[in-house]
């Protein structure tokens, strides 16, 4: 949440609730980290560490040996050994599920003590660890295609003939009134010849706004711009063994073209394909008791509306819906936990604000691109539906001896305008490129015997270093500490010359900034944008753009990846705190003080001084 906007409908009289616990307690901006990307911002607060020390830096890393981009987070293998029968390879052990984080979760420590813990929904969480509580993994929690979520959509135009890029699109031939074809699943490692798992489906146009669709042996009703509920099917990898999925069906036309959006496939949590909480049977037992739910770690399918398959009022329910699934889950947690600890996090505010704060700027390139007038109020509406689940939260939490807290890992501003920073390295000598580009991604045309430095991924520039990356040129040491500084000192205060405004506040070295053993994975240089700026689509993933400048026209709109000072997020309690700034990583030492844990003393976060009349607490919530 956006602390300016916080204060603005407080003073509003839009967020009553949150006022109140204000004045109960405390309201104070909340410091994040270096860059102030979720996965980075999560693992600070729950392992109370700097970057350095917990080895996530941003969503994607690089492979230092072929400059492509990696998952920072989770690493996901097959078995190590396997057995030949036939047409089918039968894998010997579990699959190999490394979680790249490091650094034990501050709840690890607390159920050493025998404090139980309720982990909902945290970010850079899978595969899940044990500890004494149950957990439900977040953030980078997989589809089934093992994709960090992929969309199908299937239309009788041809693929040459949609305008879109991104998920998987598939040309179907409309036979009267019935269409078939298939969900489209994983790579089945379970035979010699490979190939792609399918799920049969059959749909029948039954209106121009209704259809019937038949999967697995289940017939569900489809109606014109509503979702489905979650859809269980599977696929047949072998005899006896199926993969269980889950999904949701959205009918877009049946006339003059038939237009049909499946979200990503996703892990079935009453049949979890791959752990997804611990224990296990946590997801069995939410699924079981409430319904199928959510699992994808990003399940707001942002790059379908970016691509515009999906309109704003679908977007918005699939967010509004997944923050439902969460609160009948920390409605639970609440209910059955006596003392212990109680963590849930919602996403709504996070992607709504991503995707519509082109409504509430009215400078922005997209504000009047595209999109539904009546959703001009997206975000205010956002903030008073938080409102309303604090003040759920605080009835449940009016004992003396429960804190309560409402925290967000950092703000948001508007984000107008992309900088190619592969370009700004090419126009200032540091990068050369074999051939133009040509929208070819992860740095495919670069001359890496002539570059000194290049960007990949949301967060900053890397140095081609000698015998670091596979083709680096230079030598560690005074050439490339150098380097950095030289570089540094270029892009802080880099201006806009199109709009003569600052586009980059200050560029920080990493060696600066970070401590500790996994330091030297991060990128060399972390950009701080500006408010309004941000690295742009193309320089992301690699690719290289003719211009240093470009406007955002994307629905994604709104951006927290920028320098930190200008996007802190907040923190709410029932009881005061005295510390003037306090940082995302003093929550967790703050949280074990208070059950008199000791922290560890490799934590950079400090216990925070909380006024609770010199009792511990039986039960906290975050």
């Amino acid at each position: 949440m956006e602390p300016t906007l916080v204060e603005k409908y407080i003073a509003e009289g839009k967020m009553p609730n949150l006022k109140k616990l204000r004045d109960m307690g405390c309201f104070k901006r909340l410091g994040t980290t270096l860059p102030p990307l979720s996965p980075v911002a999560w693992s600070s607060f729950l392992t109370g560490c700097n970057p350095g020390k917990h080895n996530i830096f941003d969503f994607l890393t690089v492979d230092r040996r072929n400059y492509l981009p990696t998952l920072s987070s989770v690493h996901i293998g097959g078995s190590s050994r396997s057995l030949k029968i036939g047409k089918y390879v039968v894998p010997i052990g579990k699959p190999a599920i490394r979680l790249l984080r490091k650094g034990k979760p501050f709840w690890n420590y607390l159920g050493e003590h025998n404090i139980f813990s309720d982990i909902i929904r945290v970010p850079i969480t899978f595969p899940p660890e044990k500890f004494r509580g149950v957990l439900l993994s977040a953030m980078c929690v997989p589809d089934l295609r093992g994709s960090q979520g992929t969309f199908s959509f299937y239309s009788t135009k041809r693929t040459d003939e949609l305008p879109y890029t991104g998920g998987e699109q598939i040309h179907v031939v409309r036979e009267g009134h019935r269409i078939k074809s298939h969900l489209v699943g994983p790579e089945n490692s379970l035979r010699v010849d490979g190939g792609v798992m399918k799920a049969p489906f059959e749909v029948a146009i039954t209106s121009k706004d209704s259809a019937t669709l038949s999967l697995c042996g289940e017939k569900i009703e489809l109606k014109k711009d509503e979702y489905t509920p979650w859809i269980r099917f599977h696929f047949k990898a072998a005899p006896g063994i199926k993969v269980h999925g889950i999904c949701q069906f959205l009918l877009k036309n049946t006339e003059p073209e038939f237009e049909l959006y499946v979200t990503p496939l996703q892990i079935d949590p009453e049949k979890p394909a791959m752990p997804i909480s611990h224990p296990t049977v946590y997801s069995t037992y939410l699924a079981k008791s409430q319904g199928s739910f959510a699992t994808l770690g990003l399940a707001e399918d942002t790059w379908a509306l970016n691509e515009q398959i999906l309109e704003d009022p679908s977007f918005l329910h699939q967010c509004t819906e997944a923050d439902s699934e969460r609160e009948v889950m920390l409605d639970d947690a609440l209910s059955k936990l006596k003392r212990g600890l109680v963590c849930c996090v919602f996403d709504g505010t996070d992607r709504i604000q991503h995707m519509f704060w082109r409504y509430i700027d009215k400078d922005h390139p997209g504000h009047d691109g595209f999109g539904e007038v009546r959703l001009r109020n997206a975000i205010p509406e956002l903030y008073e539906r938080m409102d309303k689940l604090v003040g759920k939260t605080m009835a449940k939490c009016e004992q003396d001896d429960t804190l309560l807290m409402v925290i967000s890992d950092h703000g948001f501003k508007t984000f107008r305008y992309g900088i190619d920073l592969n370009r700004w390295l090419i126009d200032n000598g540091y990068m050369v490129l074999k051939k133009p580009a040509e929208g070819e991604r992860y740095l495919a045309t670069v001359d890496w015997s002539k570059t000194k430095a290049y960007a990949l991924g949301l967060a900053g520039i890397y140095l081609n270093v000698a015998n670091r990356e596979s083709q680096g040129i230079v030598n560690e040491g005074k050439e490339a500490d150098d380097l950095r500084v030289e570089l540094c000192e270029k892009l802080s205060g880099l201006i806009d010359p199109r709009r003569n405004e600052i586009a980059v506040n200050r560029a920080y070295s990493a060696r600066q900034s970070y401590k500790g053993p996994y330091a030297e994975h991060a990128p060399d240089i972390i950009v701080g944008y500006n408010e309004g700026y941000r690295v742009s689509w193309e320089a992301a993933v690699g690719d290289v753009t003719d211009d240093v400048f470009c406007d955002n026209t994307k629905a994604w709109s709104g951006d927290h990846c920028i320098d930190p000072k200008i996007v802190p997020g907040i923190l709410f309690c029932n009881k005061p705190i005295e510390d003037a700034n306090p940082r995302l990583l003093d929550l967790g030492p703050t949280v074990m003080k208070l059950f008199g844990v000791n922290v560890p003393k490799h934590m950079d976060g400090k216990p925070l001084n909380v006024q609770v009349n010199g009792a511990a607490p039986k039960g906290a919530a975050a």
